[in-house]
Order: C-alpha cells, then structure tokens, then sequence
C-alpha cells in the first residue's frame, strides 16, 4: 500500500545522451532510501520520482554525478534551441567532417575506377592533416564518449556514448601507432592503412545527429509551450471605480475584470455584467463562438468576440482551467505506457551484447579471418568490423519510439479539448470494444426542458397553455418548474398575475388568475389516464397537466433532451466495431426511449450508483475491453473501474478526478476523436519500434561481416555512423506526423 505521505517530484536530466542512459538513471535511483519509483522519459529529459520521505536532490546528484548526470529544476517551456555548446561542435565538426568524407570517397573510387584522378594532395601531408584533425576531434568533440569508456571501465556501466567511444578510440589508438612507428608497425605486420577518417567522420555524424535528434524532441514537447502562450500577460482591473492595466500576476481572486471585444479573457470567472460571444476554440477545438450572459462562466486564455464583458475572478494561478489542462499535459508526456517497456527490457541488454558481438567479430576475422585472407587484409576487416558495429548498434532510435508518439499524441489530444492523464490510457483506449455511457448528462443534456405542448381544449392555444402554467410555477425552484419558466421566456410570454396560490402536498399547485382557478400538477396513479397522457409517458417523457376548474385544458410534456451529436457519434462507434450499453439509474421506459433515439445497442436501468462498477468488472471478466463515458459523482466508482474511464469537463470534479481522459466541454464528438487518435498513436509506435528493431537487425550483422564470405559485403563505419544519425531523427520525424494528423 502507498503511504499517505507520498511525495513526487520532477526533475530536469542533464547529460543524458541515449536510452541506455535512461535505465542507467533509473535503476542508480531506484536504489535510493525512501525512493518508491522512478519514471525516467529520454525523450523529455524529465525524471519522475515517486518517495515516501523527502530526499534532497542533492543526494540523487551524489549518486548519479559520477557516471555523467545531473538533476536539475523542471524547465517551465521546452527550449526551441539546442545548447550552444553543440551547436558550436557541430558548426566546427560539420564542414570538416564533410570535406573528410568527400575526400575518403575520392581516394576509394580513385583506387576503383581508373578514369578518376588520384588523390590530389600527397598522401603524407594527408595523413598529417587527418592525425591532427582527428586529435582535435575524438580529445574534443568526442569527450562525451571517452567518457562513456571511462565509465564503462571504472564502473562497468555502459551506454551508447560507451560504443562509440569504444570504436573510435580503437581505430584512433590503431591508426596513430600506424602512422607515428612506421617501421614497428611494418615489423608486426600491421596494415598501412590509416582510420583518422573513421574517427573523424563518425564523430562528426554522431554529433550532427545529436544535435538534430535534440531539435526534433524539443518540436513534439511544443504543446506545452504553446498552451503556455496561451496565457493573456495582462489584464484590465477595476478597483475602487478606476480601470487600471496590470500584469496577470497582479490579480487576485474576486478582482473585477473588464473585457473588451477582441481581448482574451485573461483569468477564470464568471460574468456580472455584459453579452458577449467568446471563442473557445483554442481550448475546446470547437469552432463556433459560445454565448455568455451574466452569471455564465468563462475561461481564461479564450477570446472575446463581441461585447463588453464584466467578470469576477474566480480562479488564479494553479487553479484556472489552463494551468491544470498544462499540469495534466505536462504528467500525461512524461508518462510510460505499457507497450514501452519491451523497448526498455531490450535497450537495457542492449549495449553489453553488442560488445559482445562486436568483440566476437574482431576475434573471428583475427583467427578464421587471417586463415583465408592473410593476417594484413584480415585485421583491416576486423577493426572495421569492430568499429563498424559498436558504431551502427544505436539503441537511441529505440528508446525514442515510444516516447515521442505519446508526447506528440497528447499534444494533439490537448489541442482537441481532449485532456489525457496518462499514457496508459491512452494506449489501453486504442483497444476497447465495449463503451458503457451514463444518461443523464452523458448521452442527454442533464437539464429537464420541456418538448411537448398537448391543448386539449380548442379554447387555448399552446402558448396560452405554456403561459397559465409558467405563471403559477414562476416563485418555484423545482427543476421542472424552471423548465417551464426557460421555454416561456424563450418565446417571451409575458406572465400573468396569480392570486390566491397554494401548494398541494403530493398533488401540485393551484392558483387564480382573475377569476379562473387553475390546478398544475403530475398525473395522479391511482387514477385512470387519458390516451394523450399514456402516449407521452410510453415515450419517458413526463407530463404536467394543467387543470381550469375540472377540466384538462392541456398537457405540457418535460424530458432530458438527447445531445445533438449523439446518434452519429453512436453510429460511428458502431462501424468501428465497438458495442454501445447505456447503464442508468432511471427507469427502464425513460431509458429504452433514449437508447433508441440515439441508437445504442444495450439498455441497464434502475442501477444503483454502486452497481455500475460491478456491471464494468462483468463486462471485463467476459473478456471485454470497456471504457466508461460519465460525468457524475455515482460515475466515479465505475469510470475508475474501466479500462479506460472517460468523463465530461462539464461534470463533477470527482468524476473527472476518477477518469483517464476528460472532454472539454463535455462535447461527445470528441470520444470518436480520442479513440481515433489513440489508435493512431499506437500505429505510430509500432512503426517506431519496427524500424528501429530492423535498422539493428540488418546493420550490426552487415557491419560484423557476416555476409562478407556469401557476397562480399562490409559495412564502413563512416556509413554505419551516418546511418546511426538519422535513425533516431526518422522516429522523431514519423512521429511528428501526429500532430498533422486529420482527427
């Protein structure tokens, strides 16, 4: 069981360079005391740390600071920028690294092919040239990975900067002995031919992909800053009668603000003055301005259209409805999601199986090698083969394939009005295929309004009908009298004076209007009902009879109204094969009626709030996959018992506390959008994993040799490194196509 004490905390990663870097963290601070659990994200450089007693960071950066590390404050906005100090390598390392690759390819198609030229400089002055050259390189640029031997050495822990600076040194350390003891090196037999070029090429490459795997992660984090600059920067104040400009910091809870046409709305609140119409497009997705009138809430960071508004402050800081969609964002792209964790078990066995593979090709082509070839042409294969390998096997395509599909998804999901609290459900969402709704507020609008204007007498109009009843019911707060009392003001029936009113306990209300008596009421069970009355309530809607003297003079017939959207959004569910079940609390007619307006296929009525998690667990112990959509308190046991638990914005708070995704708005368009967008997700991780998985599968064999004795084929370490770049910058780049996706 969790302690009620437990703490978590994010810190910012520095000097984490590969996913082997990632596990190495992890595993150093799980080891901690008082660490519960550690959730470290490559892609975001973040570390979540779960304790059960405070730990300084200090403590964590004594532990992880030997191998390279470093925990730092969260950034509050992705940088956009790489670091200068790699952009300096790169802009130093680049133009040499070009000029040495194009130069290697002179010299090998110049000994290939007779109509090229040869080599233009002399070969001693070259060699010179490229000793220095590499010198500078692998002593400076190169320093991330002669650390990563120093490690690999000191605390036989070994990473991706541990392979490349392996195979480096070796064909610097080989090649220098070449070229400094010409005459020993001759002696032992050793080929003449010198690997600067692969130091200095491989190096280069490595750095220039760094730097541009560095800029493709900091894009898919651009949701979160762009939620950020969301945020009005100031707002209009009135106090004490003066309006004054002052920075959003400055404004406190209750603060009177004043919006003008075209200003965003700088905070939460509510209206107290004015009608407007206000974009709230960039928080719900939706296009359409939504009208706002005294006493209607607002949202900060969403646009005023038309008129002066006047609004109290209801929410700074944490607490307005941006900042907690950022929270939940910033927490859903730093989490893991299950599919993640075959890429980390094969990134930690990773590194150490590939030295030793690569060892194994040095050793093979050395012995069987030199057999056949002879032991100068032999040995060249091998420190080929050898660097080549530690080379190609990149495990940071790999540890990348699922992070950045999550970042970029979320972000999209965010700028849908679809908030995911965390990876998991988002891949668990891509599976479901059962979806439980609630009624009331879910599939229908939760407000009683009334439908149906039955006259049973010709003296009347419908109107008048809606008129006599609006008038006795105008002093009550009942839910359907106020139902009454919104379709009267909304055709701007004026009321009449009632005198004489009474309640009848059981029965209803009576009144006078001038002389006239009238009755308003339920129809009374013990007593017969006319066709009219049966007909509305087979249909679940309820009725109020209004009653002159004694006679029915007509019917006024109050339902809970279906969303508009909610028939095609079922049938599109359908076509994707996902079964529909409405679970309520109402009864069974009410129910049945709704369900088939809509056209969901299976009805469970007057369920009690506690059974809707037990109809949940059925449905998973028959092997279904089900996702709740809910949006009231006897939602939550249910939506927390789901796979996936989906609840309305517009609901309670313990409802969305109890959800994995939450809608904006409570909009029911966007439950399609989530699954679509989740399933996308998961094809774009898979994607990810695959060619990561066969980049390696086919490069480390052709870079070890293995296919040299069938076909002659062996992979150069300058074209392997090149490789090894851009592997991870295409996993970034395919799942950057996310955030373009058509939802």
């Amino acid at each position: 069981m969790v302690s009620n004490n437990m703490k978590k905390t994010q810190y910012k990663i520095i000097g984490m360079h590969c996913a082997s870097c990632a596990n190495i963290i992890s595993k150093k601070l799980n080891k901690v005391p008082g660490v519960v659990a550690v959730n470290v994200n490559y892609a975001t450089e973040i570390a979540d740390i779960e304790m059960t007693s405070n730990v300084d960071v200090e403590v964590f950066n004594n532990v992880i600071n030997p191998f390279g590390y470093n925990l730092g404050n969260v950034l509050p906005i992705p940088s956009s920028n790489p670091e200068e100090k790699s952009l300096a390598q790169v802009q130093f390392i680049l133009p040499l690294t070009i000029l040495v690759f194009v130069l290697m390819l002179w010299d090998i198609s110049a000994r290939s092919q007779s109509f090229i030229p040869n080599f233009p400089l002399p070969m001693y002055i070259f060699n010179t040239f490229s000793f220095l050259l590499s010198t500078l390189t692998i002593f400076w640029i190169g320093q991330p990975f002669l650390k990563g031997v120093f490690n690999f050495i000191r605390f036989n822990i070994a990473n991706m900067d541990t392979l490349i600076g392996i195979g480096t040194l070796t064909a610097y350390i080989f090649s220098s002995f070449v070229y400094l003891f010409p005459a020993l090196a001759n002696q032992l037999n050793l080929p003449t031919y010198l690997y600067f070029d692969v130091t200095i090429v491989v190096i280069g490459f490595v750095t220039l992909g760094k730097y541009l795997e560095g800029n493709s992660k900091n894009k898919t984090g651009q949701a979160i800053a762009k939620l950020l600059g969301m945020q009005a920067k100031t707002a209009t104040v009135i106090r004490g009668g003066h309006e004054s400009q002052v920075s959003i910091s400055e404004v406190k809870l209750q603060d009177i603000l004043l919006v003008k046409p075209g200003e965003k709305i700088p905070l939460d609140g509510v209206v107290i003055e004015g009608i407007s119409a206000v974009d709230e497009s960039t928080l719900t997705g939706e296009p359409f301005p939504v009208d706002k009138k005294i006493g209607d809430k607002v949202v900060g960071a969403t646009i005023n259209k038309q008129g002066v508004l006047t609004i109290r402050v209801s929410g700074i800081g944490k607490d307005t409805v941006l900042s907690q969609i950022i929270d939940m964002v910033s927490s859903a792209q730093g989490s893991r999601a299950p599919i993640q964790n075959l890429a980390d078990k094969i990134s930690e066995i990773f590194v150490p199986s590939v030295l030793v593979v690569a060892t194994l090709s040095l050793v093979l082509w050395l012995t069987i090698g030199s057999y056949y070839l002879g032991f100068a042409t032999a040995s060249s294969y091998a420190i080929l083969s050898f660097v080549g390998v530690l080379v190609i096997a990149c495990p940071c395509a790999l540890g990348l394939a699922t992070p950045t599909a999550v970042i970029v998804g979320v972000g999209r999901a965010a700028q849908l009005g679809i908030l995911v609290k965390n990876a998991e459900s988002l891949e668990k969402l891509s599976h479901i295929d059962t979806l439980v709704f609630d009624k009331t507020g879910t599939i229908t609008k939760g407000k009683p309004t009334v439908t149906e204007i039955v006259v049973l007498n010709n003296a009347y109009t419908s109107d008048e009908v809606l008129r006599i009843a609006a008038s006795l019911e105008k002093n009550s707060s009942h839910p359907l009298a106020l139902a009454i009392i919104k379709s009267a003001k909304s055709k701007k029936l004026s009321l009449h004076r009632v005198h004489s009113f009474k309640e009848i306990v059981g029965v209803g209300i009576e009144g006078h209007i001038g002389e006239k008596e009238f009755k308003l009421g339920r129809p009374q069970a013990n007593l017969p009902q006319s066709k009219e009355v049966t007909a509305l309530t087979n249909k679940g809607i309820t009725v109020i009879i209004l009653i002159k003297g004694s006679d029915q003079i007509g019917l006024i017939g109050i339902s809970d109204v279906v969303k508009s959207n909610a028939t095609s959004i079922i049938s599109s569910l359908h076509k994707s094969h996902i079964n529909t079940i409405m679970v309520t609390g109402d009864n069974q007619i009410v129910a049945e009626h709704i369900a088939k307006q809509v056209g969901i296929n299976q009805v469970i009525a007057d369920v009690m709030p506690n059974d809707k998690a037990k109809i949940i667990a059925k449905l998973q112990q028959e092997g279904h996959k089900v996702a709740m959509v809910g949006d009231g308190i006897n939602d939550a046991p249910a939506l927390a018992t789901a796979s996936v638990g989906i609840a309305m914005s517009t609901g309670t708070d313990v409802a969305i506390e109890s959800a994995d995704i939450t809608l904006l708005y409570g909009d029911l368009n966007k439950i399609a959008k989530s699954i679509k967008l989740s399933k996308a997700t998961l094809n774009t991780i898979k994607q990810n994993l695959f060619w990561a998985f066969i980049y390696n599968l086919v490069g480390i064999p052709l870079a070890s040799g293995l296919l040299y004795p069938i076909f002659g084929i062996t992979l150069n370490p300058i074209f392997a490194g090149l490789a090894m770049a851009f592997s991870s910058v295409s996993v970034v780049a395919n799942s950057l196509r996310l955030s373009r996706i058509n939802i």
